[in-house]
């Protein structure tokens, strides 16, 4: 089995290996994979922080070894916590703008080490913060399909990203996250924190959401934005009309 790893700021990560196919998802800086496909451009990689598939390009990233790999899966490497933290690659000095929810793997002091690549991390790494804190942050970001930063972002990305930083691994799609937490029977007893699903007419759910109480959500929907929620689902303001159909709405604990 090879490995690899993000030495970038943000990857896409698309559904073909073609610059063409859509973006699935990003890899953020210090985030590690497994490689399990090769092409002449592109590799095939799962994800190690949430198992997801997808395609990269091939000069997009860095090689990483086998113990090197385990030894993040063993013990995490800390998060980015603000929405843009600077990474000065040396000895060229050229910046990174590293997005929330960044690994500083291999951490020494303030420097990043990646195989013989070097990166002093500039400003205030940051601490976990409420989690309507860390979600209003993103607010009017705009709507990107697979994005997970600050410049664009979708809807269980958003919720991935939000939870990260609360030590919570939700998996990549709303769907699959759905899977998890556990069960709140009724939306007035939703509380902030709470994940609100919401499905299509054939059943499928395609959106979520994190709860700010049981009456108010924080959602990616053309951009991050507060809506009022209810038994029925969202309300939207700005449409006048119900745009998402609630289905169920599940709990995490740290």
């Amino acid at each position: 089995m090879e490995y690899g790893i993000c030495n970038l700021a943000v990857i896409p990560l698309r559904a073909e290996p073609s610059d063409k196919s859509e973006q699935v998802s990003q890899i953020l800086f210090g985030e590690a994979f497994e490689i399990i496909e090769w092409q002449d451009r592109w590799v095939k990689i799962i994800t190690a922080d949430d198992n997801y598939e997808g395609w990269i390009g091939r000069l997009q990233f860095a090689m990483l070894g086998h113990i090197a790999y385990k030894s993040l899966q063993q013990t995490p490497a800390p998060l980015t916590y603000r929405a843009v933290t600077q990474a000065w690659k040396k000895p060229d000095n050229s910046v990174l703008y590293l997005p929330v929810g960044s690994s500083l793997v291999f951490l020494k002091g303030t420097t990043c080490h990646i195989n013989n690549e070097k990166f002093e991390i500039i400003g205030e790494i940051g601490e976990t913060e409420a989690v309507d804190v860390t979600a209003k942050s993103f607010l009017n970001t705009p709507y990107l399909w697979g994005g997970r930063t600050h410049y664009g972002i979708d809807c269980s990305g958003f919720t991935q990203a939000v939870f990260k930083l609360r030590g919570i691994h939700l998996r990549r799609d709303a769907y699959m996250q759905a899977e998890q937490g556990e069960t709140v029977n009724f939306i007035s007893e939703a509380k902030l924190g709470d994940l609100a699903f919401f499905d299509n007419e054939e059943g499928r759910i395609t959106h979520v959401g994190i709860m700010l109480n049981s009456g108010q959500i924080i959602h990616a929907s053309g951009r991050v934005k507060i809506d009022p929620v209810d038994s029925q689902g969202i309300f939207s303001e700005e449409q006048k009309r119900y745009t998402h159909k609630l289905r169920i709405i599940k709990r995490f604990n740290p």
